[in-house]
């Protein structure tokens, strides 16, 4: 994670000097291109083994659906019909849109490799009532309201051995070199993630089904838009501490901070990180701190800052999923975790965010 983070950053600096029209922009274009795609393969093993950490927040699943769906008739191609079908106007849940997203688009691939021939592809939401007799029918599940997003394709079919090992890491009924086996295990991992769950029902010759629910949100409103991510945030004139061990990250940090007028004190180790606060604790606005480092980790440091300043504000970092760091007990929850590899967008967003976002991190949720 730290070496795609370098790479991110080194190469989006160079992209943000290179004007579009410049020959030289379309390979540094790729680069970035293709560290994206090895970080969307990291970042599906790590959501597999449910590992990922996810932006949860009340968002209308139709809209999901209805932002994907050009990119959708794209994979599936001209031969195959898709059908968008909302049986209520608005379903909102409480999930990771991306993660959503990537659910549609996964089934999606399966379906158009199930149906060469062409045929169609459907996606049907409606609001439903799971109730105890469900529950004893499938042997799984929790009562309550859910969104359920039924999936379909007029496919070849699934015969029933594999739809027992349908969802297994690396099981692909495909052929050599043309399938990694991942695709269904992560939209099994990203479903439970929700606190979701996912069955199927198909027979060879008739098709295929997957019916997804997720938990509807208590959230009476949406939540706005997200933001472009390839949008630079706006800098800021703040002093930012930044506490991280590897040279690359570092200097890459550094360079993005600064660049965007921030000034940035450094530190290599735990220890030293506490050692500058204190050295320039009146003008320090923000920790930025790697979770695992040297002499200190980066809960350590922030546990003995706070003993000074209370009201300093913090964000985490760390290549560790968010369960490990949980189960450690470095960081009670992912609020303040920052997962790399980071793109200098999403670093610089998230820091202006917490820069500009009222109350210490302990504070917030306090009455």
């Amino acid at each position: 994670n730290n070496i795609l983070t370098a790479i991110f950053g080194f190469a989006s600096l160079v992209q943000m000097k290179i004007p579009e029209g410049d020959p030289l922009r379309v390979n540094i274009d790729q680069v970035i291109a293709a560290a994206e795609r090895a970080a969307g393969l990291t970042q599906s093993l790590l959501t597999f083994s449910r590992k990922q950490v996810l932006n949860l927040r009340a968002v209308s699943l139709n809209e999901i659906i209805n932002k994907v769906d050009k990119f959708l008739a794209r994979i599936i191609g001209e031969d195959i019909k898709l059908q968008i079908v909302s049986k209520a106007e608005e379903i909102v849940v409480h999930a990771d849109s991306g993660q959503i997203e990537q659910v549609l688009l996964n089934l999606a691939t399966n379906a158009r490799d199930a149906m060469p021939q062409g045929g169609i592809f459907s996606v049907v939401t409606e609001a439903v009532e799971i109730d105890q007799e469900y529950i004893d029918f499938y042997g799984y599940g929790v009562p309550g309201a859910y969104a359920r997003m039924a999936v379909s394709d007029s496919g070849m079919g699934i015969d029933d051995q594999t739809i027992k090992r349908i969802f297994d890491p690396f099981f692909t009924t495909k052929e050599v070199g043309k399938g990694t086996g991942l695709g269904l295990s992560i939209v099994y991992g990203i479903v439970k993630q929700h606190n979701g769950f996912i069955n199927v029902y198909s027979e060879p010759g008739r098709g295929t089904t997957f019916s997804i629910y997720l938990p509807l949100s208590k959230a009476e409103q949406q939540a706005g838009p997200d933001r472009n991510r390839m949008q630079y945030p706006a800098g800021g004139s703040e002093t930012i501490l930044m506490a991280e061990d590897d040279t690359v990250v570092r200097d890459l940090s550094r360079t993005v901070l600064t660049e965007f007028g921030y000034t940035v004190i450094e530190a290599v180790n735990g220890e030293e990180a506490v050692q500058k606060f204190r050295e320039f604790q009146d003008k320090i606005q923000l920790l930025l701190l790697d979770i695992v480092m040297p002499k200190k980790n980066g809960k350590e440091v922030y546990d003995e800052i706070k003993k000074t300043r209370s009201d300093v504000k913090v964000l985490f970092l760390s290549g560790y999923p968010a369960e490990v760091i949980g189960n450690t007990g470095l960081l009670e929850d992912g609020s303040n975790l920052i997962m790399k590899p980071v793109h200098p967008q999403d670093l610089l967003r998230r820091i202006r965010e917490e820069l500009d976002r009222g109350g210490s991190p302990d504070s917030r949720g306090k009455p």
